[in-house]
């Protein structure tokens, strides 16, 4: 038999992943797992576990991660999605792709065994599969009277094959049939073990390497068109265009004490505050707008990638102009303006500017923030500082504001393991023994068997056998980060990043209120340093969760 093409074959152009390559390897390595669904969705807390209908057609977890990212972020009226800050979205999504490419294939093969040998010798099949279903189901309790209930649901339909065999009920061609009814289904389970295991074994070794880190291509034959008629294949490619393209909006979302979706919690804010007064010797001060102060404090902080000491400039810094709607805690979908300010996903530069001009006393609406983001950790740290300017009756607020948002949930960094059983010693019952089991059991065999022919039938195939429901609003990163604080180094990289951005921020409004012949000596300067003493000894602390008594 031969085995499964996994080779990389036609390709999508696409760039390095930069930074962002470990998370993005992580998160793409959950397409080719297997395993049940339950035990992820609690080691990641913010998923549904879709429970199925009939046991043995139930998906394994990267069956179901990959039909859930490929249906939420590529199919027809989707919602959305969140910027998932250090991570390379459209690699992901061409994981999961090319994982369901590489099991349909393997169904096709396991569909034509199930016809030939299940569905020809059907009244053998439903015998033998009426043992499993029997068997699946007393071992929902997992107790070992149940074990053995099920073993002896198998060895009596194991004993009406052999009965069959030898003395069939009738003569002919019909005691023929009687004779290889119930033998037929075992050789097709033969038969599709092979594929089975060869299978699951390639997934593996994709699995390994990407949380290994190594380079594994993602194979996306079907959206390389093959001419100008080929309309599907190009529908594809454009779908996963336009996903790439969505992760640079500049439109974000506040969603309360979550912080910035895609960005984490606010951890520290630091304010610059003063009245606007003319400098010594001058009658005024020149006007100016908040979206030059803000133009100015962001050429300062382009500055901090270069430093005077070697080796010392913060890397991986970029600087954004972003538009920042509210939304509720608990809200569980996002929306993006619409109209001549928008240019698809993105905000026009003079729609942004407009807005950061109004930035007063205003209502509801967009907030404009200048936002300074490191990927750190080869992308497992994200650490984002936003800059705020607001004029309200000649007072100027300048505020920076802290977010972090940590690695993912560790469960997308474990190895694919051998799978094991601890029992008791022969003759030694007080001691215990761990032994290895086989990769893949009569279960999974048939429990594949059977969902291969509803390959097509992906609707009908996630009501038989459940799924994986994805948290919203719906992001790769946000809803499965947890916090950086339980790591020394990330937090030193959080803390230690504040400094250097806070002088960078008040060096650049000095000098922009210096030219604008406004007093700095007796107020703004005084400010500065204070901040910079509280700087000093900063700490994570809550920022968006006021108690008001």
């Amino acid at each position: 038999m031969t085995t499964l093409d996994m080779t990389p074959g036609a390709q999508i152009p696409r760039t390095d992943a930069g930074p962002q390559t470990a998370v993005t390897q992580a998160l793409s390595s959950a397409a080719y797992r297997d395993g049940e669904i339950e035990p992820f969705v609690t080691a990641v807390t913010a998923a549904t576990f879709k429970k199925p209908r009939f046991r043995l057609f139930r998906a394994n977890l990267g069956e179901a991660f990959s039909a859930a990212v490929i249906a939420r972020t590529m199919g027809a009226g989707r919602k959305p999605i969140v910027p998932s800050f250090g991570t390379d979205t459209r690699q992901i999504v061409e994981h999961c792709l090319a994982a369901q490419e590489f099991r349909a294939n393997r169904d096709r093969r396991l569909t034509t065994i199930t016809v030939v040998f299940g569905l020809l010798a059907l009244p053998g099949t439903l015998i033998w599969l009426a043992a499993f279903y029997l068997r699946a189901w007393l071992l929902k309790d997992k107790s070992r009277q149940n074990e053995l209930y099920g073993g002896l649901a198998l060895l009596a339909a194991g004993a009406v094959a052999v009965l069959l065999a030898l003395r069939p009920p009738a003569a002919g061609l019909l005691g023929v049939y009687l004779r290889i009814t119930m033998i037929a289904p075992v050789v097709g389970w033969f038969l599709a073990k092979r594929i089975v295991l060869r299978s699951t074994q390639e997934l593996r070794d994709r699995w390994k390497a990407l949380v290994e880190g190594n380079a594994v291509a993602a194979s996306v034959a079907k959206a390389v068109p093959r001419d100008d008629l080929d309309k599907k294949a190009a529908d594809l490619r454009d779908k996963l265009g336009r996903l790439e393209a969505e992760q640079e909006t500049n439109v974000q979302h506040y969603a309360g004490p979550k912080g910035i979706l895609g960005v984490g919690r606010r951890w520290g804010e630091w304010r610059l505050v003063d009245v606007l007064r003319p400098a010594d010797g001058q009658a005024d001060f020149r006007a100016f707008h908040p979206w030059d102060l803000v133009r100015k404090i962001s050429a300062h902080l382009k500055a901090l990638a270069i430093s005077e000491v070697a080796n010392s400039g913060m890397t991986n810094l970029s600087i954004k102009q972003w538009a920042v709607l509210e939304v509720g805690e608990n809200a569980d979908e996002i929306s993006r303006p619409s109209g001549a300010d928008m240019d698809g996903d993105r905000m026009r530069e003079f729609a942004v500017q407009a807005v950061a001009d109004k930035q007063t006393f205003s209502g509801g609406g967009a907030r404009h923030y200048l936002a300074t983001q490191f990927i750190t950790f080869d992308g497992k740290l994200i650490i984002t500082f936003t800059v705020t300017v607001t004029l309200l009756a000649n007072t100027l607020t300048v505020t920076v504001a802290g977010y972090a948002l940590g690695p993912v949930a560790g469960v997308f960094g474990d190895k694919p393991a051998p799978k094991e059983k601890t029992i008791q010693k022969t003759g030694k019952f007080w001691e215990e023994k761990t032994v290895q089991l086989p990769l893949i059991d009569n279960d999974e065999v048939v429990r594949q068997a059977l969902r291969a022919p509803f390959m097509r039938l992906p609707g009908l195939l996630a009501w038989l056998g459940g799924g994986l429901g994805l948290p919203e609003p719906f992001g790769f990163r946000h809803a499965w980060a947890n916090p950086p604080w339980s790591s020394r180094f990330m937090t030193d990289n959080a803390l230690n990043a504040s400094v250097p951005v806070l002088s960078a921020v008040h060096a650049a409004t000095l000098e922009f209120l210096e030219e604008h012949d406004l007093d700095t000596e007796h107020f703004f300067k005084n400010r500065a340093s204070i901040i910079k003493s509280e700087a000093q000894g900063t700490r994570p602390y809550k920022v968006d969760q006021f108690d008001a008594g």
